[in-house]
């Protein structure tokens, strides 16, 4: 019986995604990173030495990830941040892909790749959740969201 309502609860959370319009509304990169598993260019990302206070939801269901309050500079060419905004917001997998033990970052509400997290990341938490701004979206404090078209 609880396991019944746990299965109603996740799908109520989780959105299902058409995947055509999908590919319609992203860029190409934006379609690879998420889609496909994809990492864009170290540097070439427009949040990579972004700053401004607010917070950053995920380009597919716009669900909230990040605040801009545990975004730092890591020196690594990807915008880093070492805390998810509320547990739960995102899944962590192991990922063996390109002879490499990692931990695969996801958005827990839909699923899109956001990149990788380490732990080697500042105090307290150690982290730095290496995000691709290709799966990312900002909104500035104070801002009403927007989903993205």
């Amino acid at each position: 019986m609880l396991r019944n309502l746990f299965q109603r609860l996740i799908r109520r959370m989780t959105v299902e995604i058409d995947k055509e319009e999908l590919k319609k509304r992203l860029t190409p990169l934006q379609w690879h990173v998420t889609q496909e598993k994809g990492t864009e260019r170290p540097f070439s990302g427009c949040y990579n030495k972004f700053y401004e206070k607010g917070t950053y939801t995920c380009i597919i269901c716009d669900q909230e990830l990040f605040s801009s309050d545990t975004k730092y500079d890591s020196g690594c060419g990807w915008p880093a941040f070492n805390e998810v905004l509320e547990q739960g917001r995102v899944k962590l997998t192991k990922d063996t892909s390109h002879d490499m033990v990692r931990t695969e970052v996801t958005c827990s509400k839909c699923g899109a790749h956001l990149g990788h997290v380490f732990n080697d990341g500042p105090k307290p938490t150690r982290k730095r959740f290496c995000i691709n701004s290709a799966s990312i979206n900002f909104h500035s404090a104070g801002e009403e969201k927007k989903m993205t078209s």
